[in-house]
């Protein structure tokens, strides 16, 4: 299958399979039912505003998405430079453990690459989710120092 698999940027004709898989991915990973106008919004969002980020895709042979991920952008004043933050990584359930994410992180690599701005990678990642902690773990990422603290604001 993955010989099969074909990366790429995603467009905004990608946007139902993207809101799709981030509804899947709340369900799974945290029990929510996210809000549809406002999920497909917050989909839209980066191919609307480039600063916002982009999403990468994975396709089968028929162009049928069978995963992806967003970057997002965080500056770092101590590095003088970006760091790109992996966010929304979902692969449908029949697609994993076929190395596709690997295939994915190594796109977003190659692209940060041909760049002089990007000084490094992060994600987060559910504590209990052991079974990503480990893809990410053998792509070469490694767990760090800090944790993050949030105030939601509806």
């Amino acid at each position: 299958m993955t010989e099969s698999i074909k990366i790429r940027l995603a467009v905004e004709k990608d946007s139902d399979s993207l809101t799709e898989f981030n509804r899947a991915m709340a369900r799974e990973t945290e029990n929510l039912d996210l809000p549809s106008d406002r999920l497909k919004q917050g989909i839209f969002a980066p191919f609307r505003d480039k600063h916002k980020g982009f999403y990468v895709v994975a396709a089968d042979v028929d162009d049928h998405l069978v995963g992806g991920l967003m970057v997002t952008f965080e500056w770092s004043n101590w590095r003088n430079g970006w760091f790109w933050w992996i966010t929304s990584v979902y692969i449908i359930p029949e697609a994993r453990g076929k190395n596709i994410y690997r295939k994915l992180y190594e796109f977003v690599k190659k692209i940060a690459g041909d760049r002089d701005d990007v000084c490094g990678f992060r994600l987060y990642v559910d504590k209990a989710n052991s079974n990503a902690r480990e893809v990410y773990r053998r792509v070469g990422m490694e767990a760090t120092n800090y944790l993050i603290y949030q105030e939601e604001i509806s």
